[in-house]
């Protein structure tokens, strides 16, 4: 019998790949019948939220290992260079796995989603601003504004990657160096 969090595995691919999905089709895809994910999730709201939750807790865990506010404080250069390097990476990866959370207008509706996005977009936008004051980021555009500006390169990243045009091994160093380009220091 397929567990929760299978089936929650499976309904993400599915809505990754086919954002339109119906809940007969996210049940096919997970390997169960329709009865069977809505045992679980009883509406696709439900789904989407549970979804979006998990994208959220990924965001967090990221946010959390690589101890933004901590390396923000530090000020030094090197560290949050470092810091903003591998948090790219991680984003990056979550954008494979999460592409659907990215841009579902669910996501964007449900207060609940919103408001604890917000609060981790603000203690992104801390390493931001902190990368700015040391000089690894320029300082002429707002850090919320980069914030942003790497959200976009995400949903790029994600549409790269289903339309084929960047190659899975090579996509951290692409949104990386493009977002180092254009927004290092001037």
């Amino acid at each position: 019998m397929a567990s929760r969090d299978s089936i929650l595995s499976a309904a993400q691919r599915q809505l990754n790949q086919d954002p339109t999905a119906s809940m007969a089709v996210v049940a096919e895809a997970a390997g169960v019948g329709r009865a069977t994910l809505h045992r679980h999730f009883a509406t696709r709201e439900a789904l989407l939220t549970e979804i979006g939750t998990r994208s959220l807790d990924r965001w967090q865990s990221h946010l959390d290992e690589r101890d933004v506010a901590a390396v923000a404080a530090s000020a030094d250069p090197g560290r949050i260079a470092e810091c903003l390097a591998a948090l790219i990476r991680d984003f990056v990866a979550d954008a494979d796995d999460f592409g659907f959370a990215l841009t579902d207008t669910y996501m964007c509706a449900e207060p609940a989603l919103t408001a604890r996005a917000e609060a981790l977009f603000a203690r992104e936008v801390e390493l931001y601003a902190a990368a700015q004051a040391a000089g690894v980021l320029r300082g002429d555009v707002s850090a919320r504004w980069i914030g942003h500006a790497i959200y976009g390169l995400l949903v790029a990243a994600r549409d790269a990657i289903r339309a084929g045009d960047v190659a899975r091994r090579d996509l951290d160093g692409v949104v990386l160096s493009t977002f180092l380009t254009g927004g290092a220091a001037r």
